[in-house]
């Protein structure tokens, strides 16, 4: 009898604590795609109040707008979420960020800053439509660079013009002004 009712005790907890699985398809609130899931309809229904609570807070109190700086309500601290709906021009690229990775041509590297300015010279006379940068940040070695470009593709046509005269001239990834490269 003892063993009877310590059997039935543990079936009664387990139909208890039971749940109904069941497939949910939620959508993603900033791309709109659906998720499905598999979830307890309890947890469903208590989720879902949940969210309606988030949306009527936000409709009737819309707080702390992240990219205006005003500010209805001291209590709320949302951030909206600003997803751009086409792809941004170069122009408003470079404003975010002027300076970007980038490509420049490495022409030599010299162990004085008066061997780099020959270089630099000499590249300039062959190259006059070229910018020539001396970077010291190896010292005692100079790097001579050229160019700024935004890919390895619009920096090959120059690349191989300059390749037949420094004979060592390496395309290198740096960081470039956005506003001057090609």
């Amino acid at each position: 009898m003892k063993y009877i009712l310590k059997i039935f005790t543990v079936l009664s907890l387990l139909t208890i604590n039971a749940f109904e699985a069941q497939q949910v398809v939620k959508n993603d609130t900033i791309s709109g795609t659906p998720l499905s899931m598999t979830m307890d309809k309890k947890i469903n229904d208590l989720l879902g109040i949940v969210e309606d609570k988030c949306g009527t807070n936000l409709a009737n109190n819309p707080g702390k707008s992240w990219s205006d700086g005003t500010d209805s309500s001291s209590n709320s601290n949302t951030p909206r979420i600003i997803v751009p709906e086409r792809e941004l021009s170069r122009s408003e690229i470079c404003r975010r960020n002027p300076r970007i990775m980038g490509y420049k041509i490495q022409l030599a590297v010299v162990k004085s800053n008066e061997e780099a300015r020959e270089v630099g010279m000499y590249f300039r006379r062959r190259f006059p439509n070229m910018k020539v940068e001396i970077d010291a940040s190896l010292r005692p070695n100079y790097k001579v660079m050229a160019g700024s470009y935004l890919s390895k593709q619009t920096a090959s046509s120059d690349f191989s013009s300059v390749q037949k005269t420094f004979k060592e001239a390496r395309l290198i990834p740096y960081r470039v002004f956005c506003v001057e490269a090609k």
